[in-house]
């Protein structure tokens, strides 16, 4: 199973601004870009709301399992005055799944919310790659998947990024 649930940013950029936050963890990507997870604890934290799952699940309607609401998006517009912000998440067992995402730039949502639940491999249109292409990866072959440029597949989820951003904090 995959499952992932962070915000991916300008690494340099989301340690700072993650600073605030007791239960943040930054993790290093390539292309220089840093995925904050955001397990339950921290989205209380950053919202001011617990972090509840749609009953029925994620649609185009409404593209995230776990809503961010007002003041998580106020947050993540914010800090895309500095630099571009994606919210992404992506659930995937045995073939079946969804990614949703969506990008802040310079103030104000530039792009998304995209859901898709078609899962039938990595592409272009696949909306945690239409994310990254919009904080500026890119792939330098033209076939290599934008998801895999980064580093996303390196875990399994959110649990496994947070545990690997927590090891590299204590032997910092």
């Amino acid at each position: 199973m995959y499952a992932l649930t962070a915000v991916i940013a300008d690494e340099a950029m989301l340690r700072r601004r993650a600073a605030e936050w007791q239960h943040a963890a930054v993790v290093a990507l390539r292309e220089g870009l840093g995925l904050l997870p955001v397990p339950g604890e921290l989205f209380m934290e950053m919202s001011g709301v617990r972090r509840e799952p749609l009953e029925d699940g994620p649609s185009a309607d409404s593209p995230f399992l776990h809503p961010l609401g007002p003041p998580l998006e106020a947050l993540l517009t914010a800090w895309s005055e500095e630099r571009p912000v994606a919210y992404v998440e992506a659930e995937f067992f045995g073939g079946d799944g969804h990614p949703s995402a969506a990008v802040w730039s310079g103030g104000a949502r530039a792009w998304g919310p995209v859901f898709d639940d078609t899962f039938d491999g990595l592409r272009a249109g696949w909306p945690l790659n239409g994310a990254l292409a919009r904080l500026g990866v890119r792939s330098n072959d033209g076939a290599h998947d934008l998801f895999d440029a980064v580093g996303l597949g390196d875990e399994r989820g959110t649990d496994g990024w947070l545990a690997r951003a927590q090891a590299r904090t204590r032997t910092s």
